[in-house]
């Protein structure tokens, strides 16, 4: 099955293709679906601290009673967290709500903090940042390392100036949203790139054009959605508290034409 196969980070290290995503799920919720997602064969758990679920997350992960390593989870520092020594406390926050004491990947949440001076580049901040990152990393309490929502100029600085180059950069990719000079810098780099919001937090089911083409192919749009992220070689993290649903987004082994890709890639949101 697709949500099961894996793909190879710059480390050596293997991610599965499709991740259960968390955003806007309570910690009560969390608990529940993570501990569904894994029981019906999830590998890969998406979570932050911002989300306030990871004590949910843990709690599910423990519930299934699944063996820790048999499964992939991500976490995020939070955006306006930018000191190396409020970065470490996170870190060890964030594995202390998991309850687990290791975390498969995490990532700086956004450049800049959410609400700051978005003139600054906040290169300085993101760098002593990522040095806990890669203390974290080297004593193996984070096993990969990356980024989310940063631009070329922000990845560029790490690249520039950190020992370790980040792994990961998880930004918005879906039909309409394709930003392919970021993403190709990115694959140029070794850099893997996630697809958050990849039905576009429910949007693309209002396009007609799309509705119709997940009739052809016998799939809901959150597949269809989702199995165009990953035509893109990239990770989609499809979101649902559903169980219906959460189950659905396992199904994607289909394949988008490539004139149908075409297609979808030509739509604008």
């Amino acid at each position: 099955m697709i949500f099961q196969e894996n793909y190879t980070l710059a480390n050596g290290n293997k991610i599965p293709k499709v991740a259960l995503g968390t955003w806007q799920t309570s910690d009560e919720d969390a608990a529940r679906v993570v501990k569904y997602a894994l029981d019906i064969g999830y590998l890969h758990i998406d979570t932050a601290i911002a989300y306030g679920n990871e004590a949910g997350v843990g709690k599910g992960m423990k519930a299934s009673g699944k063996a820790r390593e048999s499964y992939f989870v991500t976490s995020k520092l939070p955006a306006e967290i930018k000191t190396y020594e409020e970065a470490v406390q996170h870190i060890n926050d964030s594995l202390a709500r998991l309850d687990t004491p290791y975390l498969d990947l995490m990532l700086i949440h956004w450049p800049k903090p959410w609400g700051g001076d978005q003139n600054k580049t906040y290169f300085e901040e993101n760098l002593a940042v990522w040095k806990a990152f890669e203390e974290a990393y080297k004593d193996g309490r984070l096993k990969a390392i990356g980024v989310s929502n940063f631009s070329i100029a922000d990845l560029q600085n790490l690249m520039d100036n950190a020992e370790i180059k980040p792994m990961v950069n998880q930004i918005r990719v879906h039909i309409g949203h394709v930003p392919q000079e970021l993403m190709d810098f990115c694959k140029a780099n070794d850099i893997l790139v996630e697809a958050y919001s990849p039905n576009a937090t429910g949007r693309l089911s209002a396009k007609a054009e799309i509705g119709a083409m997940a009739e052809k192919y016998g799939v809901s749009v959150s597949q269809l959605a989702n199995r165009f992220d990953l035509q893109l070689g990239t990770l989609p993290l499809p979101k649902s508290v559903h169980e219906e649903y959460i189950k659905q987004n396992t199904r994607l082994d289909f394949v988008i034409s490539d004139e149908d890709m075409q297609a979808l890639l030509a739509i604008k949101e």
